[in-house]
């Protein structure tokens, strides 16, 4: 199976995850693409000319041999490039090599914890007494790299029911320092009712400006319509939305609203003050809703007028969720799908030493090989 079938087959596959088999499944299909893609990279290393380009010597390649290994997920078929005069030597999966468990730990991740190509050709004569060129590391950290790149850009459904739309800061290693990153993060519930990752941006910091640019990335990649987005409380977040999607309910996250207003109670209040906020946004209907924020007022107004004074204020943005069914509305205000995804985010960054110019595709590259999936499947 060529490349371009198995791309499309793992993007078809990851809209009906619905197992763990599944998912097993899945993952396999994604090592198999990655590790083909990486020993095409090595041949081409090997010949010194890309695919169809002009040869550098009589050597070509001369199709593929097919051979079943095992990785963490199980078995899979590998399609093996090969060369005429039958001197190529992969050294990433040797010719009899029958597993490839931890592969990732090979190049990626040794490439992910920061060492240069070079540190990288050390390690592999030092654990496996591989002799790879620091020509040949880049060469295969590229064509991961490559895909990354086609994933950020690919086309998106033209409809999404809801998009969360999230920023987390976290700390990476930068240098000799760690210094402070925004992720950007736009993560989509689809027709069918699949979560997709639609994106993720790095930045110095969060602001409307730079979500302006996102939103317009989206759209130019073919997102037409949103019914409901899901933010936070960021000025000028719900304007920038509504300047690119005029017609876009806008959601505040009721568990950053809950947040924000618990910031300054005391500990001997917070239980009960959580307590009247959720009588608030687990009301059966919005007069019901307004009516447990009145008697919220009236109860705790002396103590904290701030927390009902902003509800109040932030109202228009806080009330879509009340004009859909039950079971809709806990999709909207509920964050554990965005959560979940910061989560493996802040793993992927617990192990990224980042580099200089390639701060930004460092992160991708590394992040999004550790979702392991354009459609983000918890």
């Amino acid at each position: 199976m060529d490349e371009k079938k198995l791309k499309a087959l793992a993007a078809e596959l990851a809209k009906g995850l619905k197992t763990e088999a599944d998912l097993n499944q899945f993952s396999r299909m994604l090592t198999k693409l990655t590790v083909e893609t990486a020993l095409n990279a090595e041949l081409t290393d090997h010949l010194g000319h890309e695919k169809n380009a002009p040869k550098s010597g009589s050597n070509t390649r001369n199709g593929y041999s097919s051979k079943t290994v095992l990785c963490d997920d199980g078995e899979i078929e590998l399609n093996t490039p090969r060369d005429r005069e039958n001197t190529f030597e992969p050294q990433l999966i040797k010719k009899h090599q029958t597993r490839i468990t931890q592969m990732d730990s090979q190049i990626l991740s040794l490439y992910a914890k920061g060492m240069t190509t070079r540190e990288i050709v050390a390690t592999f004569k030092e654990m496996y007494d591989a002799d790879v060129s620091p020509t040949l590391i880049s060469k295969v950290t590229d064509a991961v790299k490559e895909q990354v790149s086609e994933w950020q850009n690919r086309p998106l459904d033209a409809l999404y029911p809801i998009v969360y739309l999230d920023c987390i800061v976290v700390k990476v290693r930068h240098g000799g320092s760690v210094i402070n990153k925004a992720v950007f993060l736009a993560l989509g519930i689809n027709t069918d009712g699949q979560k997709e990752l639609l994106g993720m941006w790095l930045a110095e910091n969060e602001g409307a400006k730079f979500w302006l640019g996102v939103l317009t990335e989206l759209k130019n990649r073919g997102l037409q319509d949103i019914l409901i987005a899901c933010v936070d409380g960021l000025k000028g977040f719900p304007e920038a939305i509504n300047s690119v999607y005029p017609q876009t309910h806008i959601q505040l996250c009721i568990i950053h609203m809950v947040r924000n207003s618990l910031k300054f109670v005391s500990w001997k209040d917070y239980k009960a003050v959580t307590s009247g906020l959720k009588a608030v946004y687990q009301a059966p209907t919005e007069e019901a809703a307004l009516m447990a924020l009145d008697k919220f007022a009236g109860v705790w107004d002396k103590k904290y007028p701030q927390i009902s004074k902003s509800w109040r204020t932030h109202w228009e943005n806080l009330n879509t969720f009340f004009g859909y069914p039950p079971d809709i509305r806990k999709a909207i205000y509920t964050t554990n799908a965005i959560e979940s995804l910061n989560s493996v985010i802040r793993q992927a960054i617990k192990k990224v030493s980042l580099r200089g110019s390639h701060l930004h595709r460092d992160f991708q590259s590394v992040s999004i090989t550790d979702i392991h999936s354009p459609t983000y499947r918890r």
